[in-house]
């Protein structure tokens, strides 16, 4: 297994701020289905935005401490046998150390500096 490093999870701006409110965020509806919370590392972060989110606006990208992190996490192969962070189970919101817009400029998403 990797050494606790950061990673994140792109999502909505509503999905986050719901998240907030109820004290728990539960996933995607592509999380829900897979049964897991789906992360990407940094290195990871453009395809993941390309393939899953392209064109999408009001998007947040969550930086997540790996040591604030309680339930089942796991670090398991998917894409070309890279490994991903899942979490099967809620994620507390207190797991994030920032919260970043991630704007659409017409062709990809705009990332910011990352932690």
């Amino acid at each position: 297994m990797p050494s606790p490093r950061l990673f994140y999870k792109i999502c909505t701006k509503g999905a986050w701020d719901d998240a907030i409110g109820r004290g728990g965020y539960t996933g995607s509806a592509d999380d829900v289905r897979d049964g897991f919370i789906h992360f990407s590392f940094a290195h990871q972060l453009a395809t993941t935005a390309a393939k899953y989110f392209a064109g999408q606006t009001e998007l947040v990208l969550v930086t997540i401490d790996p040591t604030r992190v309680s339930g089942d996490l796991r670090y398991e192969a998917a894409r070309g046998g890279d490994l991903f962070p899942h979490l099967y189970g809620p994620l507390d919101p207190s797991a994030a150390i920032a919260v970043d817009a991630l704007p659409w400029d017409g062709f990809a998403h705009v990332f910011p500096a990352l932690r």
